[in-house]
C-alpha cells in the first residue's frame, strides 16, 4: 500500500472556471442596459399615457429575464468551480444556461409566429408614428447590446483561452461550436432576435404607413420567427450535444492520430466536452511492447491543451498464430 502524500498524483476539477470570463462581464452590463431600458419604458408609458412604450417595456422585461438567466449560469459556474459534488467541474453550467436560453428563444419565435398569423385575419388599427419611435427605441438598445455581446465589445480571450479550435489540437480543423460559448451565444441570439425584430417593424411600418402595406407587418413578423427559429434550433444542437456528452470526431481523430503508431492501438475511445473549449477523455490502449500509461496520457496534455482530463489503460496483447 502505499503510504507517501499523493499530492503529486492529484489534481483539481475546477478548470478555470473559477475565473471571471468575458461573456458574464458583457452579460451583466447587457442586463443592467435592457433594465433601465424596461424601466424608463415602463415610467414613461405610464406618464404619457402610451400603451406602445408600456407594452415595449414589458416586452423588453422579458427578455431581462432570459438575460438574467444567463448572467446567474456564469455567476453560479464560477462561485462552485472547485465544489467536490461536480465530479468535471462547472463547465457544463454554461452549456446548460445556453440550453434554457435556446428554448426560451424558441418560445420567442413561436409566439412571433402566432401573433403575426392572427395579425393577417385579424388586422388592427396602428399608431404608425408612436410605433415606428418604439421600434427604433428598441433598435437602438438591442443593437449596443448586440454589439457588447458579439465580437464588437472587446477582447474575446477570455472565452476561448482553452479552445482546441485554435491549433490546440495538431493540424486538425475542430468545429467552431466546440470551443464557444454556449451561454453566451443564448444572450447574444436573444438581444439579436429581438434588434431583428425592430428593424423589421420599422420597415414594416414604413411600408405600411406610405404604401398602405398593411400587410408588411405581419409578413415581416414571420420572416422574423423563422430566422429566429434557425437560431434557436442551433444553439439547442450545439448546448444539447454538450449536455448529451456527444463525441468530438475531430479531436477523436486527433487523438487516433496521436498515439496509434506501429503495433499500438486504441481500442476504446471516449472523448467529451467538459466546458468551452475543455475536454475529457479515456481512452484504452492495446499494444505488445505497451509503455506507461502516463507516456501517453502527458503526450495527449502536451500536444492538446484542451484536454485537461485524461485516463489512459494500457493492455499488453500477444500476437495471435496464423
Amino acid at each position: 500500500m502505499h503510504h507517501d502524500d499523493l499530492a503529486p498524483w492529484q489534481h483539481g476539477h475546477g478548470f478555470g472556471q473559477d475565473q471571471k470570463r468575458a461573456g458574464e462581464r458583457r452579460t451583466l452590463v447587457v442586463v443592467a442596459l435592457t433594465l433601465v431600458t424596461m424601466v424608463v419604458e415602463i415610467a414613461s408609458g405610464i406618464v404619457y399615457g402610451s400603451l406602445a412604450l408600456l407594452a415595449d417595456g414589458l416586452h423588453m422585461g422579458s427578455h431581462a429575464v432570459a438575460l438574467g438567466i444567463a448572467a446567474f449560469a456564469y455567476v453560479y459556474a464560477r462561485r462552485h468551480a472547485h465544489d467536490p459534488r461536480f465530479s468535471f467541474g462547472t463547465g457544463k453550467v454554461n452549456a446548460l444556461g445556453g440550453f434554457t436560453g435556446a428554448v426560451l428563444l424558441a418560445g420567442f419565435a413561436a409566439v412571433m409566429a402566432v401573433e403575426s398569423l392572427q395579425r393577417f385575419f385579424n388586422p388592427v388599427v396602428i399608431a404608425f408614428d408612436k410605433a415606428i419611435a418604439v421600434a427604433v427605441i428598441g433598435l437602438l438598445v438591442n443593437g449596443v447590446c448586440a454589439w457588447i455581446l458579439g465580437d464588437g465589445g472587446g477582447d474575446d480571450g477570455g472565452d476561448r483561452e482553452h479552445s482546441p479550435s485554435h491549433g490546440d489540437v495538431g493540424h486538425h480543423h475542430h468545429h467552431h461550436h466546440h470551443g464557444q460559448d454556449h451561454n453566451r451565444r443564448s444572450a447574444y441570439f436573444h438581444v439579436l432576435a429581438d434588434a431583428l425584430t425592430s428593424l423589421l417593424a420599422i420597415v414594416a411600418l414604413l411600408a405600411a404607413k406610405y404604401l398602405g402595406w398593411q400587410w408588411m407587418d405581419p409578413a415581416m413578423g414571420i420572416v422574423g420567427a423563422v430566422l429566429v427559429t434557425r437560431w434557436a434550433c442551433g444553439l439547442l444542437r450545439d448546448s444539447g450535444g454538450v449536455l448529451l456528452d456527444r463525441q468530438n470526431p475531430d479531436l477523436e481523430t486527433a487523438i487516433r492520430h496521436s498515439l496509434e503508431h506501429g503495433e499500438e492501438r486504441i481500442s476504446d475511445l471516449h472523448v467529451w466536452s467538459i466546458g468551452p473549449g475543455l475536454h475529457a477523455a479515456i481512452v484504452a490502449l492495446v499494444s505488445d511492447q505497451p509503455r506507461p500509461a502516463h507516456y501517453y496520457r502527458d503526450k495527449l496534455r502536451d500536444e492538446m491543451p484542451g484536454l485537461v482530463h485524461v485516463t489512459v489503460q494500457v493492455e499488453r496483447c500477444t500476437k495471435m498464430a496464423d
